[in-house]
């Protein structure tokens, strides 16, 4: 048997017994019925519009963000989903009727939307709330058991869903299961239909591994070094503009953020003289001071970006820490090599190194040569130049002339490729992931079907 205690409230959890309570729930059918999933959609909707202001304090103790942070990213992109879903379920659960041949002319050929069963999702640090809810109510949905483990990293935010689920959910589908490693580990050697993992290549590789025990499939979702080319095209202003809110927003913590920029020389000294009027205007002489500036989640990962600063030679813009704070100001750095330590693991921080290409011949090549990204970003304005970088390079998504805004739309797969992830989901992919679509040929004994087939 599989024992473990809570992080919260000390008490053993027989991991065992917790996943084969779910199973049993689930082979009950409680999960099933369209109405139930509808409730537990509105419950969901519920909590998140009665429990917002807990949200809100929840982040910024977990990262320092501000209010209308949290309600832009997480809070009403999670409330968008979930009146979409509430919209369409009905005809995203309904049985297709796909086209058939003429020998087929008098049997059933349909596709039946089955749930997978028993669905762990084991959420992220950096958005805790979207990237654990997220999955959580397409699992719903699609009519499955759920358990979620929040990240351990963001302790505030894991709290305020333990603690908020069972107010609003029917605990015999949907339970949250509090922990670190250990706690994940233990998890993980159960047998589940389905895991739906957020965070690094590096774990995605464990829960991969773990679930090949039960040949479990598995929606990973990671990082990796998004890249961005830019060159001399663009209206630099605006430009800049764009890419500084993708590399600030919640401090650079956000795996769809631009990793690093190429360019040529001439095109850095222009982004640089922007970015100084950009970054001086949003945050003032004293980005610590400003309201709008996120911290970084961890004195783990706040020892790690500092790292990279060792150099001053290569800090262009920023560079100012506070460790008592985990602070640290948008930075912008040059002259940096292809094998200092910044260009080895994805920066997921609010620092931005700048790579020097010719061409954007080069910037492909460079690209090939590297772990498939998450995101692609392209700023030019030159449709040749659009067209040649995205059918060249292999990667999740592409957003051409702004950053992360490729996330936002519900009717696009969000997913990455390689060591960037496998599978995807947001709008009717969410419902689809969590969802096995049952092959059903049903006969007749008609005696002129047998005769024409035959």
């Amino acid at each position: 048997m599989s024992f473990c205690k809570s992080k919260t409230d000390d008490k053993p959890v027989n991991y065992h017994d917790v996943v084969e309570q779910m199973r049993d729930s689930f082979y009950k059918r409680k999960s099933s019925p369209l109405e139930w999933r509808i409730r537990q959609l509105k419950q969901t909707l519920r909590m998140l519009k009665e429990t917002s202001s807990e949200m809100v304090e929840a982040l910024m103790k977990d990262l320092h963000r501000n209010k209308f942070e949290t309600f832009t990213v997480e809070l009403n992109f999670l409330i968008g989903e979930i009146e979409q879903m509430l919209r369409t379920i009905k005809e995203w659960s309904a049985t297709e009727k796909p086209s058939k041949s003429f020998i087929y002319f008098f049997d059933q050929i349909e596709l039946r939307k089955d749930p997978y069963g028993v669905v762990l999702i084991i959420g992220a640090w950096n958005y805790p709330i979207v990237l654990t809810l997220l999955p959580m109510i397409g699992a719903i949905a699609a009519g499955n058991c759920v358990i979620v483990k929040p990240s351990e990293t963001a302790p505030a935010a894991a709290k305020y869903l333990y603690k908020t689920i069972p107010k609003y959910l029917d605990t015999e589908c949907c339970r949250v299961i509090m922990g670190g490693i250990p706690e994940t580990t233990e998890l993980l050697k159960q047998r589940f239909d389905y895991i739906f993992y957020t965070g690094s290549p590096q774990v995605g590789r464990i829960v991969h591994a773990a679930a090949n025990k039960y040949l479990t499939p598995v929606t990973l979702e990671l990082g990796g070094k998004n890249l961005l080319y830019i060159d001399n095209t663009v209206d630099m202003s605006m430009a800049a503009s764009r890419i500084l809110w993708g590399k600030c927003v919640n401090a650079g913590q956000t795996c769809v953020a631009p990793d690093y920029m190429l360019c040529t020389p001439e095109v850095q000294i222009k982004f640089i003289e922007e970015a100084k009027k950009i970054l001086q205007e949003w945050y003032g002489g004293k980005p610590q001071e400003s309201p709008y500036l996120a911290r970084i989640v961890s004195e783990k990962h706040y020892r790690r970006l500092v790292g990279y600063l060792n150099d001053k030679s290569q800090i262009a813009i920023g560079g100012d820490i506070d460790p008592a704070e985990k602070f640290i100001s948008p930075t912008i750095l040059v002259n940096v090599k292809t094998d200092d330590p910044i260009m080895q693991e994805e920066v997921f921080g609010p620092i931005l190194p700048i790579i020097n290409v010719n061409n954007a011949l080069d910037a492909i090549n460079f690209i090939k040569e590297r772990e498939c990204p998450l995101a692609l970003y392209i700023f030019s304005t030159s449709k040749e130049i659009q067209d040649q970088i995205i059918n060249q390079v292999r990667c999740g998504g592409v957003c051409v002339n702004d950053t992360m805004l490729q996330y936002t739309i519900e009717t696009l797969p969000f997913g990455g490729v390689g060591n960037s992830g496998m599978g995807a989901y947001h709008g009717k992919y969410t419902f689809d992931t969590f969802t096995h679509k049952k092959a059903c040929h049903i006969r007749n004994y008609n005696k002129l079907a047998d005769k024409i087939a035959k």
